[in-house]
């Protein structure tokens, strides 16, 4: 700030609008009458949910996925929600799983996009080796959440609202991911990209930052020589990184920032949630 604009105190933020509130209030309510059945005995106390990040060396990474683990309990005030790591950063997952104590169930949603290494054999292993009950959701993606969480960020970056005839024609998108040795993750990404394409109406082309095939600079070569001139990157990262950013220095036009803490993020964090809980209640039905 220049001397010729010396500091100011901020006027007051404004009230939240009716509409904001009455939307809090009504999921503190939600949250409360969770806890109730419908013959008025109050239920055994839901699962903790354990947000599974992997980590990251870069400092971001961290603020932007404990930003998103307060969207969540924005969103269930009555739901305990922890967080662990798989590597890198703190808490690491064991210890979080330890820290909540014996005989405790959880639900870990994996903070990761597609089927892979990590949530076949890392984040499963992790669970079973904890004194915990603890079940592991799917990943964030594929999913409809997850796609409209894309295209906000891809127009927060720039790419027109409403598609004319100019963009349809020339407009692509490289959908960039980390990448992953294992089929089902690409199958994974191919379908987000499908997504993105049905929303956008250009074509949408996967690619990726490691292990996998092509590479975004790959990928931006074939749309160009599709006539594809316009062509955006949509950054398929939960938070910024090293991927993300190497991704982005590719784009030659335009790059959405990674996911982070959307509020279509949070909500796709407790659908997976639900949908774990569900399924573990089925299973004790029926056993």
């Amino acid at each position: 700030m220049t001397a010729s604009n010396p500091p100011r105190d901020e006027p007051p933020a404004p009230l939240d609008s009716t509409a904001h509130l009455m939307n809090s209030i009504s999921s503190q309510v939600t949250g409360r009458l969770r806890l109730i059945s419908p013959s008025g005995r109050r239920r055994p106390a839901p699962p903790a949910l354990v947000l599974v990040g992997h980590g990251s060396r870069d400092p971001r990474a961290l603020v932007t996925v404990r930003a998103l683990m307060d969207r969540v309990r924005e969103l269930r005030p009555a739901l305990p929600v922890h967080l662990g790591h798989i590597e890198l950063n703190e808490p690491l997952l064991p210890d979080t799983l330890a820290a909540l104590g014996d005989d405790t169930a959880a639900v870990l949603v994996p903070l990761l996009l597609t089927r892979g290494y990590h949530v076949k054999r890392d984040i499963p292993e992790m669970a079973a080796a904890a004194p915990v009950r603890a079940r592991v959701a799917a990943p964030l993606g594929p999913h409809p959440l997850l796609v409209e969480t894309l295209y906000t960020r891809l127009l927060e970056a720039g790419w027109p609202p409403a598609a004319d005839a100019a963009t349809r024609r020339t407009g692509g998108v490289v959908l960039a991911s980390a990448g992953s040795r294992d089929p089902d993750s690409a199958t994974d990404t191919r379908r987000t990209a499908r997504l993105l394409a049905d929303r956008l109406g250009v074509p949408v082309i996967p690619a990726y930052a490691s292990a996998a095939a092509p590479t975004v600079d790959t990928a931006v070569r074939a749309l160009t020589a599709r006539g594809r001139h316009r062509v955006a990157i949509a950054s398929c990262f939960t938070a910024p990184g090293r991927f993300a950013t190497e991704c982005a220095r590719q784009a030659p036009w335009i790059a959405s920032d990674p996911l982070g803490a959307h509020e279509a993020m949070a909500r796709l964090v407790l659908h997976r949630y639900d949908q774990t809980q569900a399924l573990t209640e089925a299973d004790l039905a029926s056993a």
